[in-house]
């Protein structure tokens, strides 16, 4: 593993790190102004850095994926190809947003799983954005900071990601998972009992990976968009309490039955949060594993994101007496969170691997994640 001495020839001016995030349910509700409930999870992105006198940005990664050094210079045009692209573009983001950096000499680390569906582009994005700001003394609040690097992954690398994933990064406390509205960015954090309540929550990476850019992800915004567009809203979280099905028929004459799928899914995901809140603060924890069911086979049905090996790690861990299960993140591939209760660990994952194995699947990986604590600086 290089080191930042060895890599740049001169010591690191600080080292700053943001942790990856499971989403426990509001998937897709954040692109619709929705309610959210992610949590950061232990694994992190580090970032050591040193200011530069140029405009230069240089970068190196030791990750498997694209390991090396990237060198891009800050007023050029052209983005550099993969993992690098995103230091480059939170630099942009944070010029764009009138916050005077300049370049650096950046070293990633990180034990957060690429393609998992855990995030770990907002980690790299609000680690650079904290060594940035940290190297150049631009005050920012976490919420700025998180607006800062969404807008990188969507103005600069192309991805038309909501807030949760950045907000997520910078906010989330330890023991907690963050209600985030993502129309107005007020938050809430909420305790989450997994120990005490004799449950531990585990997060099962199917090992398929998702190209977001590439996907039907933006189909599906697309999709909830026109939905919107056709009730005359600006988004379906305008859609009134107690009105959905109302809208879902309304929907169902002008726009058609694929849109009131998405619509569909959508309205009751939003209501499936607020439920789940409800349920940690009673601590009716086979409630919170009943809503994650619910949801995942909305998303599943309506929205159509999973994936036959997402569909075989909840149907597992349900067999194996998991309270709920759900895949978590945008879907096509990544992870499936699973609400367990204490010493079923094993069992869940030995059936899981097993189901794998008669299908001639790559095996999953399995890890216990606990909710964990947002940005930092480190040293």
């Amino acid at each position: 593993m290089s080191s930042f001495d060895a890599q740049f020839g001169r010591p690191p001016e600080g080292r700053w790190s943001a942790p990856g995030r499971v989403n426990l349910i509001g998937e897709y509700t954040d692109l619709n102004g929705g309610h959210v409930l992610p949590l950061a999870i232990p694994e992190r992105t580090t970032v050591e850095a040193a200011a530069r006198p140029d405009r230069l940005l240089r970068c190196y990664s030791d990750r498997d994926e694209g390991a090396g050094t990237s060198e891009a210079a800050l007023d050029g045009q052209a983005m550099p190809a993969g993992w690098a692209a995103y230091p480059l573009a939170v630099a942009r983001s944070l010029e764009a947003a009138g916050h005077a950096v300049g370049g650096a000499d950046i070293l990633v680390r990180s034990t957060v799983p690429v393609g998992a569906g855990l995030s770990s582009s907002a980690a790299l994005e609000c680690a650079v954005a904290l060594a940035l700001c940290g190297l150049y003394d631009a005050q920012l609040q976490p919420m700025e900071t998180a607006l800062v690097a969404q807008r990188a992954e969507r103005d600069y690398v192309g991805m038309p990601c909501g807030i949760m994933d950045q907000a997520a990064a910078m906010c989330c406390e330890q023991g907690h998972a963050l209600l985030l509205d993502t129309s107005n960015l007020a938050t809430a954090q909420v305790p989450l009992p997994t120990a005490g309540a004799g449950l531990e929550l585990l997060v099962v990476d199917s090992r398929v990976e998702h190209q977001l850019q590439s996907s039907a992800y933006s189909d599906r915004k697309a999709a909830c968009d026109r939905a919107a567009a056709a009730l005359g809203l600006r988004s379906l979280r305008e859609v009134p309490a107690g009105e959905a099905q109302a809208a879902l028929e309304q929907l169902r004459a002008s726009a058609g039955e694929e849109v009131v799928r998405r619509a569909r899914h959508v309205l009751s995901e939003e209501e499936r949060v607020l439920a789940v809140v409800r349920a940690l603060g009673a601590l009716d924890m086979a409630g919170v594993g009943a809503l994650l069911v619910e949801g995942h086979r909305s998303l599943r049905y309506d929205f159509e994101v999973s994936c036959p090996e997402l569909d075989v790690i909840v149907e597992t861990s349900m067999r194996e007496g998991a309270l709920g299960a759900r895949l978590t993140g945008a879907g096509f591939g990544g992870s499936a969170v699973v609400l367990a209760p204490l010493g079923y660990r094993q069992a869940i994952e030995a059936a899981v691997l097993g189901a794998f194995a008669e299908r001639g699947w790559r095996p999953p990986a399995v890890m216990v994640v606990q909710p964990s604590a947002g940005a930092r600086r480190d040293a």
